[in-house]
């Protein structure tokens, strides 16, 4: 492996230890001991939860073609699976307000369990039915923990700075070094131990049935709306006119779908990006190191969120529009780096200068993570959290999917362009919801709504 690598690699691992070293009272949240512990608990189950989704990622497309199947196939498989969290995944996502965030927590473990078992059956049907499956489990992922943890956070009276304290750890651990042990543990079960492609989904299972067992013997269950009149497309209408009327909620929502969807397309165009005449480069490594940069990026959130000042809507203002012009390297690079037409070989000068830019779009990646959570804690309502955050995911969902349609119809410089203006947009719109937040503030409707019918009411003698 060349040299460049472990020095890319070493340096942000460098970085990482200074940052996270060299914090002081200053950098630190002081907590209670009974939030620590409600904490850790939260962050071993994230973590094993993160294990579960990791170890799959890197072999889903391998075991695929292992297996026979033509890229065509694979295509229509993951196109399934992003069906499957817009359609299905948004229901029942969304039953997690009124039904439970533990049993959807709880869901997302079975879910995802029986979708790692259909990889053992190399028949397209049964491989169709896992995609649906981990559709759905990917909605619950990213929706259903996340409102049990704010909710209970609250419910338990916890000071609400100490909310972003477990956002940025549960994204240091969790999409930074689990992701990174769980890479490195596939890599030895599956060419070092000869398990074959199999085996990641096997260890996947094991984790997210340990995590399943202490959220059964360790959790309580909170709800968000669970009154009996009110069915699901009741809290579909609440979810909808909560986004319509309030303008920080849509703009929240806009967002995150710009930054999503350019972060999934960038993970269907990094590889193509860093090797155009098929060099032969350490994929595993070069996910490592994605996802060190991304550990750099939470542990730098973790020191802005601990800081009265600047705000989070006033950062990742600057994090767009640096993660925007990241994504413009692959075109300069084609304007100003002349093209090698050698096949195989090592990485050019081109796919090196790439790689800086792409870490340091995954260090942005780090950093957004725990600031939309924080964001997301802040503006929307309690009662409809999972459901709206559902809907956030829809257009995320239909994008993800036009892309991976059309992946093969456009140049990769226009798609990573197309990329840059969505973040650039997400930094706009970032800006607009500064100054909403920062604008005056208004009554809720239902206190105005109680006001107006007060006055109404005739005064008693």
């Amino acid at each position: 492996m060349e040299f460049f690598y472990f020095l890319l690699f070493g340096a942000l691992s460098a970085v990482v230890a200074a940052l996270e070293l060299s914090k002081n009272n200053k950098d630190r949240i002081h907590t209670s001991s009974v939030f620590n512990d409600f904490k850790n608990n939260y962050l071993l189950i994230y973590s094993l939860m993160m294990a579960g989704d990791w170890l799959q990622g890197p072999y889903v497309y391998y075991l695929y073609s292992q297996y026979g199947f033509s890229k065509g196939d694979i295509g229509q498989l993951f196109i399934a699976g992003f069906g499957s969290s817009m359609l299905f995944g948004t229901v029942v996502g969304s039953l997690a307000d009124k039904q439970g965030r533990k049993r959807a927590c709880i869901t997302y473990c079975i879910t995802y369990i029986l979708s790692c078992f259909t990889k053992h059956f190399p028949d397209y049907k049964v491989l169709l039915l896992g995609r649906i499956l981990g559709g759905i489990a990917t909605s619950l992922l990213f929706s259903a923990f996340e409102s049990w943890l704010v909710a209970e956070h609250n419910k338990r009276g916890f000071e609400q700075q100490w909310l972003s304290l477990t956002f940025s750890k549960a994204i240091f651990l969790g999409n930074g070094l689990v992701a990174i042990v769980a890479g490195l543990l596939g890599n030895l079960l599956v060419d070092t131990l000869g398990f074959g492609p199999v085996a990641p989904f096997d260890a996947a299972a094991c984790f997210l049935a340990i995590g399943m067992a202490i959220i059964l013997a360790s959790w309580g269950e909170n709800y968000g709306d669970s009154s009996e009149n009110k069915n699901l497309l009741t809290q579909f209408r609440g979810a909808a006119v909560a986004i319509a009327s309030d303008e920080k909620i849509a703009l929240l929502g806009a967002i995150q779908s710009l930054f999503e969807g350019s972060m999934y397309t960038f993970v269907f165009l990094w590889t193509p990006a860093l090797s155009p005449n098929d060099e032969e480069i350490p994929h595993g490594f070069i996910f490592a190191t994605f996802m060190l940069a991304s550990m750099l990026g939470s542990s730098l959130a973790s020191r802005l969120m601990a800081a009265s000042s600047p705000k989070v809507e006033s950062y990742m203002q600057i994090v767009f529009v640096v993660s925007a012009a990241s994504l413009l390297l692959p075109i300069v690079t084609t304007l100003f780096i002349a093209p090698s037409n050698v096949k195989g070989g090592s990485m050019s000068l081109s796919g090196y200068t790439q790689l800086i830019g792409f870490c340091i779009f995954e260090a942005c990646v780090g950093i957004f993570w725990p600031s939309i959570m924080k964001m997301r804690s802040q503006y929307i309502p309690e009662e409809a959290r999972s459901t709206i955050m559902n809907f956030f995911r829809i257009p995320l969902n239909i994008f993800v999917c036009v892309v991976l349609y059309n992946v093969d119809a456009f140049p990769i410089t226009i798609m990573f362009g197309m990329c840059s203006i969505f973040l650039s947009v997400a930094a706009a719109l970032q800006r607009r919801l500064m100054v909403i937040a920062d604008g005056p503030k208004s009554k809720p409707e239902e206190w105005t709504t109680h006001e107006r019918d007060t006055e109404a009411e005739p005064l008693n003698d």
